[in-house]
């Protein structure tokens, strides 16, 4: 079962690699790694293209619970919306990781930035900023500002980013991203739209010698993991989860 499942209304497990060089873009190398990942995943059926020469497969939307992967000029992504268990997303993704350096030909080297993302989406109705400041609270700093005569919340989407070695190489990042605008406040007109909470576990550049994109990811995974169990689940997502609940 999703451990996290009951703390938004869905919740997703993506991977990013980002490289220096641009991937190849000739259509057997393209259609081999679509292939490829659609043997191992047969539910991603459903290949396009769009702007800019990004390639998309992914399985069907309309389930609510769907892999993807794409390919861009220098981006090779991977993801699971509302996955069974983690572990089913993260094998997506080491799947797609060991693919890339043998059908893609990306090489250590040309790594510019790995990631493993943990979205949480919730769905409300109202002005996202202000239920975030009442759920998550505002920095001490900022409070008395906020109690200014007819002052209304227009935007507060906090984040953090802090590293883990002391290169500052590897990182993570816990944001929120809300879709209020002054509009929606100004006319009291709120539409149902999704509040996201994004944790990301990221490093920077070539990885060490030795070291392939499987045994990178896996760390990310775990720093990733540990930040969401340890110090946001409890203190971000619970209170988010009971705010709209409450409301």
């Amino acid at each position: 079962m999703n451990p996290y499942a009951s703390l938004a209304d869905d919740f997703y497990v993506n991977m990013n690699l980002n490289t220096e060089m641009e991937l190849s873009n000739s259509r057997e190398t393209l259609l081999h790694f679509a292939e490829q990942m659609q043997r191992k995943y047969p539910e991603m059926r459903n290949f396009y293209g769009r702007d800019k020469g990004d390639f998309i497969l992914e399985g069907d939307k309309d389930s609510g619970a769907y892999r993807w992967c794409s390919l861009e000029p220098r981006r090779v992504a991977s993801g699971q919306v509302n996955p069974d268990n983690i572990q089913t997303a993260v094998d997506q993704h080491l799947h797609a990781l060991e693919l890339a350096p043998y059908v893609l030909s990306v090489s250590g080297l040309d790594c510019e930035a790995l990631d493993f993302l943990m979205g949480f989406d919730f769905n409300y109705r109202g002005n996202h900023n202000a239920l975030v400041a009442e759920a998550i609270g505002v920095p001490p700093g900022f409070a008395k500002a906020t109690q200014m005569p007819g002052a209304s919340f227009i935007n507060f989407e906090p984040n953090l980013t802090f590293a883990v070695d002391e290169d500052c190489r590897v990182q993570c990042r816990l944001s929120v991203e809300n879709r209020t605008t002054p509009y929606h406040i100004r006319t009291g007109e709120f539409q149902e739209d999704q509040l996201s909470v994004y944790v990301t576990a990221r490093r920077y550049g070539s990885l060490d010698p030795g070291m392939t994109f499987v045994d990178a990811m896996t760390e990310l995974r775990k720093l990733c993991l540990e930040v969401v169990d340890d110090y946001v689940a409890g203190e971000v997502l619970e209170p988010l989860a009971r705010a709209i609940a409450m409301e």
